[in-house]
């Protein structure tokens, strides 16, 4: 749990906006999943081909990706295809559903998220002031 807590103390604004939207994903997921098989196989094949393309983009000589960075390259068009895919004629306004309790428990959850890690950073950088 040390690991957790130190993860959420050092936590970058950019990264935590990385987590929202994989949480915004996980929500609308949980109220659009639909098992057909071809969702999941062209979203996997997106990830595949733009997620080579991402990792060639930024990989070089000099810098060696990490094995979790390498992760979110593909899981990010992943993400978008299968979206997308799920979403299509529902009616959402970008990323945003028309129906209001599914927008909340989205929005909820990514507050609660983000209240976790405030209070972490809160509770460290009292402990640092206290001896």
């Amino acid at each position: 749990m040390k690991g957790l807590i130190g993860y959420l103390a050092e936590l970058k604004v950019g990264k935590a906006a990385l987590w929202c939207y994989l949480i915004w994903y996980l929500v609308t997921l949980s109220f659009h999943f639909d098992p057909a098989p071809a969702i999941w196989i062209n979203s996997i094949g997106m990830s595949a081909v733009i997620g080579t393309g991402l990792v060639f983009s930024v990989a070089s000589q000099t810098a060696k990706l990490r094995s979790w960075q390498t992760l979110r390259l593909y899981l990010m068009p992943f993400c978008v295809s299968s979206f997308a895919a799920l979403i299509k004629g529902k009616g959402f306004i970008v990323v945003v559903s028309p129906d209001l309790r599914e927008t909340f428990v989205a929005v909820a959850c990514c507050i609660a998220f983000l209240s976790v890690v405030m209070a972490v950073k809160f509770m460290k950088r009292r402990s640092l002031l206290t001896p």
